[in-house]
């Protein structure tokens, strides 16, 4: 992706996609979450059926910013996706929803509690802002605006642990007040260790 000018002229449009709108801009946003992710390129290929069966599920839906292109193509080319969060409602026979039952169950919550907090909840299951266009509070504006007006009863999310919860996504995770669920926890098949976090709705 070539870098993203975020000045006044090329201020970012936040948008809600439809299923579809998701379908036709699906590389791009993979290639922003290769980014800002920091995966090896080819890492979108292997992620993308997922995406694509995420968009089946119920409650699912997704925003993004765009911007225009503005480096001398046609004035009619379309705008540059430059961040993506999507989600959807959180329902047993989930992979995520069982691992976390899991961890959960691992580690002291009683059944009835666990059954409380995922009893009806979103997950939150991506949000990615490209490394050029981050600084400019698009990752808090974009989940503002995929949290809005949400049915549920809270939201829950998993994001990589990193030291003294030193980087951007913690410290919007903790403004807006998510608070701990799980900590150091692995899903099957991922050696790092994650986070779960979560907060009652709406924001």
């Amino acid at each position: 992706m070539r870098p993203v000018d975020t000045h006044a002229d090329q201020t970012p449009l936040v948008v809600e996609l439809s299923a579809a709108e998701f379908r036709d801009r699906l590389h791009e946003a993979l290639s922003v979450y290769v980014a800002a992710m920091g995966y090896p390129h080819g890492t979108e290929y292997h992620r993308a059926p997922m995406w694509s069966e995420h968009l089946r599920r119920s409650g699912w839906r997704a925003v993004a910013a765009l911007v225009p292109v503005g480096d001398g193509s046609p004035e009619d080319a379309p705008p540059r996706l430059v961040a993506i969060a999507y989600g959807y409602s959180g329902a047993p026979g989930q992979w995520w929803h069982q691992q976390v039952r899991s961890g959960l169950r691992h580690t002291g919550w009683s059944r009835d509690q666990i059954d409380v907090l995922l009893a009806n909840y979103f997950e939150l299951t991506e949000l990615h802002v490209h490394p050029d266009a981050q600084g400019h509070q698009l990752g808090e504006t974009l989940l503002l605006r995929l949290l809005e007006d949400r049915p549920e009863r809270g939201v829950l999310l998993s994001t990589p642990e990193v030291a003294d919860e030193d980087n951007r996504a913690w410290r919007l995770y903790r403004r807006l007040g998510f608070r701990d669920v799980l900590r150091h926890f692995r899903f099957g098949g991922d050696n790092r260790p994650f986070a779960v976090l979560g907060r009652g709705l709406p924001l």
